[in-house]
């Protein structure tokens, strides 16, 4: 049986290797995400009420993240 039975098919090998270097520029950013993340939550401790720093913290969620989508948007783009 192959890889690719049906159209719901997650096995794209080709989009994985195409994908490897961009999610490595993408983990280098979810490095960068962490520590913004880690600045946000520490300067939304100390003041609460300022609303751009809950912007940023959501933000660095979102680079932290950008390795896993980067990833699965190139296996969707390569077919079987």
């Amino acid at each position: 049986m192959s890889c690719c039975c049906g159209d719901d098919c997650e096995c794209r090998p080709l989009g994985f290797l195409l994908g490897l270097p961009f999610a490595f520029i993408s983990l280098l950013l979810s490095l960068v995400g962490v520590v913004i993340w880690i600045v946000g939550i520490v300067l939304s401790c100390l003041c609460p009420c300022c609303i751009c720093v809950t912007a940023i913290v959501e933000l660095a969620l979102a680079l932290i993240k950008a390795p896993f989508s980067v990833m699965k948007w190139f296996t969707k783009q390569i077919p079987c």
